[in-house]
């Protein structure tokens, strides 16, 4: 028996239930980890209150992210073996001391890349990835903007945007979340709470506004981050921490500039094994060469996944946040 973290009936963090269950052995095409962290996400507090649905009946381990040793592979698993440091990102089971995983979805992790670090950024930084080189491939000289910048993907998002040459703006709650902002690589912050982000970025940016916005954050950041871009401009919608964008008129996208809007996913640029390598490869990469940190900001038990999330939906959270066994 093993301690993990189980939803038996979606609600508020409450319902996250610290108990005993039982891993048994890895079936074909499957590991099984003894796991030394595990990430804490937004996306798991939907999966947590039912907004978005389980892949897994109820109960079910919560998690999406972690990293761990491999303890014993399955029939048919020819490229891991008993020893192998892995990351991964995948629907649910990450809150656990083991755990059983699909081969196909473990990355092998560098000697120079930790366990917590990788528990830390596979999901945000794989995230910030696809972001930043695919659903919109940033250049030298883009103006990006960033919403809750001083989040777990935000400041992945600012330091990865800098490194890429952009001017990077960033959203923010507080004077404590800009400094952290602005230390990370973005050029200008605006506090969201006090200030009309639309009209600042338009005057940060002399009227020529961004490339593309980069949102986190959903409901109350629509529409008016359209206005923050420039005609043919994209706005990726990559979270719902307020709450998601509610059905709109297609057509502001044709009066506000010919714009772009999509609402990428990760389970859809990695669904390959292929894409799943390169991406954290290029993550890897650029987290080994130092451009990129992944600041650890919060390290709860295990047993302490309630705590976690309540900090996180209050936004008492900066960077990224971890779980350990």
């Amino acid at each position: 028996m093993v301690a993990a973290v189980r939803v038996h009936k979606t609600g508020g963090p409450e319902v996250l239930t610290y108990e005993q269950i039982e891993i048994g052995a890895p079936g074909p095409g499957q590991v099984k980890l003894k796991q030394h962290a595990a990430g804490v996400n937004y996306i798991d507090t939907y999966f947590r209150m039912g907004m978005y649905p389980a892949p897994a009946c109820l109960p079910f381990v919560s998690g999406n992210e972690g990293a761990g040793e491999v303890i014993a592979v399955g029939p048919g698993v020819t490229d891991l073996k008993v020893g192998d440091r892995v990351g991964y990102v995948v629907a649910m089971g990450a809150y656990a001391e083991e755990r059983l995983l699909n081969a196909d979805r473990a990355v092998k992790l560098p000697d120079n890349i930790s366990y917590e670090q990788a528990a830390a950024m596979m999901l945000k930084g794989m995230t910030a990835e696809y972001l930043l080189r695919r659903t919109y491939k940033v250049k030298p000289g883009d103006t990006i903007l960033v919403h809750a910048a001083a989040g777990g993907v935000g400041l992945i998002l600012c330091q990865w945007g800098k490194a890429l040459g952009a001017t990077v703006i960033g959203t923010v709650g507080s004077e404590d979340k800009g400094k952290l902002a602005l230390a990370n690589g973005a050029d200008h912050v605006i506090y969201y709470r006090k200030e009309d982000f639309a009209a600042r970025v338009k005057e940060i940016t002399k009227g020529e506004l961004c490339h593309v916005v980069y949102d986190g954050i959903g409901k109350t950041t629509f529409p008016a981050s359209l206005d923050c871009l420039r005609p043919l401009g994209m706005f990726a919608s990559f979270g719902s921490a307020s709450g998601q964008i509610e059905a709109f008129n297609i057509n502001i996208l044709q009066t506000k500039g010919s714009l772009f809007a999509t609402r990428p996913t990760l389970n859809t640029y990695a669904a390959k094994r292929a894409d799943l390598l390169d991406i954290a490869k290029h993550l890897f990469e650029v987290v080994g060469s130092g451009k990129v940190k992944i600041p650890i900001n919060q390290t709860y038990k295990l047993k302490d996944a309630v705590k976690a999330h309540q900090d996180l939906e209050g936004r008492n959270t900066t960077g990224s946040t971890i779980l350990v066994p």
